[in-house]
């Protein structure tokens, strides 16, 4: 007898409907699986049999094929374990089709029947949603990740059974609700704020003009003065993600499998800070099956390099295509995945190998030879693409003990949001969303400047030796600059603040 049911798989980040069938036919006892099975996909054949078996079912006693459809796509992983189940039990008449039309289905299954949950949930609810089903049966680990999907009934099962008793519609089980503004509001706080990074006010301005147009940003001081505890709490004064932004960012992590029983949506902005000895693959994604990397982890968030020149410099010139396009493309010879990377890249780095180059009160151990070299483990054409360069210098001890806060988090993001509601009333009509991701042609019409600031930029450019990018740079980092200050047009005063975060160029890489 010939069953039928459907499933979903992921491919990158996307998913697709699965059709599988299960073909139960005369001769030996036996179970083939075709449709380009991975070997976990053929290691179901044993999970499934014992599943059946200690759940009380009865096992095909004849030769038995499973294909899943569409056969010239590669199917991996354990998710296709439980409807593989269903398709054999209907075909051996121990489930009724009635549902199987209406509901996609995925889970890992125990020997024992129990269900387990698997990556990619998320996306595989909203692509049963696109192609009209009912609803999804998922584990029941894995439901509120599904339920955040609207207007798609989510069943949650535990074991074989349930299954069996819903699609038999013996069992009725309750679809799985969550509450999503709930959600945002248990999820959304953060456990780093401003207030207590203490001095480094004129860091503080550069971050907060960072995350007012999304700007990339490289922070170099000593060890101890604060880069990464500053670089931490920048995602606390970005805006609040939006549910889109969410719904985005929750489906990379769910393919990765980094979402917790207890997370369903990511509701804050994601911070990565991957170690100095980091991959490409790791950083960027690929592998045989390629995996999104920390860029797309760090979506519409920070990806923080502690250390940048100790990264191997070849790992960092990868980062180029997604700095500028805000994807990364991973090409195979039988596929091509895109991944999503839009992020803030926050830099840090010591002045020189021993870390003391400049320290008021500690001498450099370094000679010009080794601090050139260890500068020049960052390439030009990358350092062109961070828009602000700033120093942090070491915090004197009576600004470390000062029992004055600084200003809090909120208070910088309530600024931020408004800089950011000007910027999204100026691009409105086109795809992009911030300052930083400015074109040619909006820099011509919304960088104007006067003859002073003419005069200014083109003093800079040529005293610093800027490329045509680092130009493009400056104009942006001055038009959010202006926005912050909420002036309509850019001064002289704005460029200047701008230049100014370029000034490394000359002083360290020149």
């Amino acid at each position: 007898m010939l069953a039928k049911c459907q499933s979903v798989a992921v491919f990158g980040i996307e998913a697709y409907i699965v059709e599988v069938e299960a073909d139960v036919r005369g001769g030996l006892p036996s179970v083939t699986f075709v449709g380009l099975p991975d070997a976990a996909v053929k290691e179901a054949r044993d999970r499934v049999r014992s599943a059946l078996s200690n759940s009380g079912y009865r096992n095909p006693r004849h030769r038995t094929v499973v294909n899943l459809a569409p056969a010239d796509i590669k199917k991996e992983g354990a998710a296709f374990d439980l409807p593989i189940a269903v398709g054999m039990l209907t075909a051996t008449g121990q489930v009724q089709p009635t549902f199987l039309e209406e509901y996609a289905i995925v889970g890992e299954l125990a020997l024992d029947g129990r269900t387990r949950p698997v990556r990619g949930v998320l996306s595989m609810a909203m692509a049963a949603k696109d192609e009209g089903f009912r609803g999804i049966v998922v584990p029941a680990e894995n439901a509120s990740e599904a339920a955040v999907v609207d207007a798609l009934e989510v069943i949650p099962v535990s074991n074989v059974a349930e299954t069996v008793g819903f699609l038999n519609g013996k069992l009725p089980l309750r679809p799985h609700e969550v509450d999503l503004d709930e959600i945002f509001r248990e999820s959304s706080e953060y456990d780093e704020d401003f207030s207590e990074v203490r001095g480094q006010a004129h860091v503080k301005r550069a971050l907060t003009i960072a995350a007012a147009g999304g700007h990339n940003v490289l922070m170099i001081g000593p060890p101890g003065a604060g880069k990464t505890m500053l670089a931490r709490r920048l995602p606390t004064i970005l805006p609040p993600l939006t549910l889109e932004e969410s719904l985005e960012t929750t489906r990379i992590y769910s393919v990765v499998g980094l979402l917790d029983g207890k997370r369903s949506l990511m509701a804050t902005r994601p911070f990565r800070a991957p170690h100095h000895t980091i991959s490409e693959p790791g950083l960027v994604g690929g592998g045989s099956v390629p995996r999104p990397g920390e860029v797309s982890l760090a979506h519409h968030g920070v990806l923080f390099l502690d250390e940048l020149p100790e990264y191997n410099r070849h790992t960092l010139e990868v980062l180029r295509q997604p700095l500028e396009d805000g994807t990364v493309t991973i090409s195979r010879a039988q596929s091509t995945v895109t991944f999503p990377s839009q992020l803030m890249l926050v830099g840090a780095m010591n002045p020189c190998p021993c870390g003391y180059l400049g320290h008021p009160k500690k001498e450099c151990s370094c000679t010009p030879r080794q601090v050139r070299r260890y500068l020049s483990k960052i390439s030009g054409p990358l350092l062109d693409r961070i828009d602000i360069h700033v120093e942090v210098p070491a915090v004197e001890y009576r600004e470390l003990r000062s029992g004055i806060e600084g200003e809090s988090s909120a208070s910088i993001r309530e600024r931020i949001i408004a800089t950011r509601k000007v910027q999204s009333e100026r691009f409105k009509r086109s795809k992009v969303t911030s300052n930083a991701q400015m074109s040619t042609r909006h820099l011509k019409r919304f960088c104007e400047l006067d003859m002073p600031g003419e005069t200014l930029l083109e003093q800079a450019m040529h005293e610093l030796a800027l490329s045509a990018r680092a130009h493009h740079k400056i104009l942006r980092v001055s038009r959010t600059i202006a926005d912050l200050d909420g002036a309509e047009n850019i001064t002289a005063a704005h460029l200047s603040e701008a230049v100014q975060y370029r000034n490394l160029d000359r002083e360290m890489w020149f």
